[in-house]
């Protein structure tokens, strides 16, 4: 997870704070110590870290906190606040020109996920019920246009070409003229990257930067690269003025010093985040929401935010209802599996909930995918009426089924015993609950356990 090491970090200095009645000058500075510490360790550029405390104290210090009747909160709320602004204070969103079609130049030096991201945006645009076209303007790496031709075709989206042997200047004008021609509301034009930022790269990227009249110049720097993200940044912003940044392998940075920095340096606003090499639409950054999961406050709003966008309602209440009155069949089981997965890895998941970077039961959980692709392969081993009647599973039907999903007949045996269980709570939980809540209240609850089961709150 990004951020990783700082979260835990500024989790235990805040847990400190959070105790106390007064908090004094030296409180704040102690924890400011540790917070500088903490930041520098994230690989946060050394200028940001010192103008941060310097406004962190300065708000810290004095009427506000003596006024307060938890001054230990009120500093965590001073230092949640300062991290947002740090990243930019509010999300920033996408460029839409009034006179279609909005162009968006992506820049950035190679291997740092540029044409991935193309097909990210183009992806998310899509979504959002726009009419993209990719232009497949990086001449010189080979097989860079066969590559977003791919990735088109994955995501419906078409891709304008001229092959490798014009230039990309050339390329980038004819791409736009297509557009028109065709009604394309946004054009993303994929550039050359190089290894380094030289005089020829800079030139070029000019000069297509003259043709298109961009809307939008994206950045894309490799998250994992830390200060040096910064550094391309700069060097970039200097020469092509940059409307904002995409930082991608943001899950593979566990310090996060990147994503700190590079509003504060450029100036230029974080726009997307981007995980792993899936092509999942890219995620608009949220400063205050990351703010908010680096102290280990979750992030609850993008959680709903991608339930809404991928569990079907309907499918959802329905869903409920069966648990309520305890028909929960296996064709159920495995489609909630499917919607849950759709949500993304169930750790990523978990950071965005409130709390659960404190508990380490919850922090060392590994999710083993071998062990859920078991649980389907034995569920799809299953007849239509097996799934659907699970008492007719007799001794002869469990082993045909653990034949068919390469398990074992105890494996099979488990997980009918756990569906079981699983449906014996629900009924349970149903019938305790009354129109005002759960009958004999917290006593009630607990009663309903299985013994050995402690009741989670």
């Amino acid at each position: 997870m990004a951020f990783e090491g700082l979260s835990s970090r500024l989790q235990n200095v805040f847990g400190k704070l959070r105790g106390k009645g007064k908090v004094s000058e030296d409180d704040v500075n102690e924890a400011m110590r540790e917070v500088r510490l903490a930041l520098l360790e994230a690989d946060v550029n050394f200028k940001v870290v010192k103008d941060f405390i310097a406004k962190v104290k300065e708000r810290a210090v004095g009427l506000e906190v003596t006024k307060s009747f938890t001054p230990g909160m009120v500093v965590v709320d001073i230092v949640n606040k300062e991290l947002t602004e740090l990243m930019g204070g509010t999300q920033s969103k996408l460029a839409k020109s009034n006179k279609p079609p909005t162009v968006i130049l992506m820049a950035g030096l190679q291997g740092a996920g540029k044409t991935t991201s193309t097909a990210k945006l183009a992806k998310l645009l899509l979504k959002d019920k726009h009419k993209p076209l990719m232009i497949a303007g990086d001449i010189y790496r080979p097989a860079a246009i066969k590559q977003l031709q791919v990735l088109g075709e994955q995501i419906g989206v078409p891709v304008f070409t001229l092959g490798d042997q014009t230039s990309p200047v050339e390329i980038a004008r004819a791409g736009l003229q297509f557009a028109k021609e065709n009604g394309h509301d946004y054009v993303i034009v994929d550039t050359a990257g190089r290894l380094h930022i030289d005089e020829a790269l800079m030139s070029e990227i000019r000069q297509i930067h003259e043709v298109t009249k961009p809307d939008e110049v994206l950045l894309v720097v490799d998250a994992m690269t830390g200060q040096e993200a910064v550094n391309v940044a700069q060097s970039f912003h200097s020469q092509l003025e940059l409307t904002g940044v995409i930082l991608t392998k943001l899950d593979g940075d566990t310090r996060g010093g990147a994503a700190l920095s590079v509003k504060a340096v450029t100036g230029c606003p974080i726009k997307f985040a981007a995980t792993g090499e899936k092509i999942e639409p890219l995620e608009p950054f949220h400063p205050e929401r990351m703010a908010s999961r680096i102290l280990g406050m979750g992030d609850m709003l993008s959680l709903i935010e991608k339930a809404h966008s991928t569990i079907d309602a309907e499918k959802a209440a329905e869903m409920e209802r069966k648990m309520r009155t305890a028909e929960f069949t296996f064709e159920d089981f495995l489609e909630q599996m499917e919607q849950v997965r759709k949500l993304g890895p169930l750790d990523q998941l978990l950071d965005m909930m409130p709390g659960m970077g404190k508990m380490k039961d919850m922090k060392n959980l590994k999710v083993d995918e071998k062990q859920i692709g078991r649980v389907e392969a034995i569920v799809k081993s299953m007849t239509k009426a097996e799934k659907q009647k699970p008492e007719i599973l007799n001794h002869s039907r469990r082993k045909r089924i653990a034949t068919g999903s390469g398990t074992s007949i105890a494996e099979v045996n488990r997980l009918i015993k756990q569906f079981d269980d699983m449906k014996k709570m629900m009924k349970q939980f149903s019938s305790m609950m009354g129109p005002k809540g759960p009958k004999g209240g917290m006593k009630g609850l607990k009663g309903m356990l299985p013994k050995g089961m402690k009741f989670p709150f």
